[in-house]
């Protein structure tokens, strides 16, 4: 029997899953100071790019070029972002509220510790953050995901084993 490929959907809803719930645990386990944790997801997108990319090369028996490869890793990128940026919207509203709580508590120690801005300032600054936090986190996701998938696409692109002798001229 034939395995059926993956579509670029189901890729990105796996990738995404993966990252949600690495998300939810590194957040309810009390983790969320931990750096390399963070990190950890940059590295299972990264990883999950790269694999989008080479499995859709195989899954063509390699008769791909660098570019409709790439182009297969940023629709993957797409995918997640579009998921991830729902459920950023939907944590941070539902699940998780108290995000903006700790954010404004750390962005309000780092301002008194700077110690350049009057009491007055670090509360209309924090107000204005309050305000706009839902909508700047979502596009620091939609911006950072974007980015670094075409990164990752990239990268996936070129590590993808292509066919030698394909070209796609020939072959239409």
């Amino acid at each position: 029997m034939e395995q059926k490929p993956l579509s670029v959907p189901v890729k990105g809803l796996i990738i995404s899953l993966v990252l949600i719930v690495l998300g939810l645990i590194i957040h309810f386990a009390g983790l969320s100071q931990i750096k390399g944790l963070q990190l950890l997801q940059y590295v299972i997108l990264g990883s999950g790019l790269i694999w989008a990319c080479i499995t859709y090369a195989k899954q063509n028996n390699g008769n791909v070029t660098f570019g409709n490869t790439f182009a297969h890793g940023f629709k993957v990128t797409a995918a997640i972002t579009g998921i991830i940026a729902v459920y950023t919207f939907l944590a941070i509203k539902f699940i998780m509220p108290e995000m903006i709580d700790y954010a404004i508590d750390e962005a309000r120690k780092g301002m008194v510790e700077g110690n350049k801005m009057t009491a007055e300032q670090i509360e209309q600054a924090l107000a204005m953050t309050r305000k706009f936090f839902l909508p700047f986190a979502l596009a620091g996701v939609i911006v950072g995901f974007l980015v670094l998938g075409v990164i990752f696409s990239l990268i996936g692109a070129a590590v993808a084993k292509k066919n030698p002798n394909y070209s796609p001229i020939q072959n239409q």
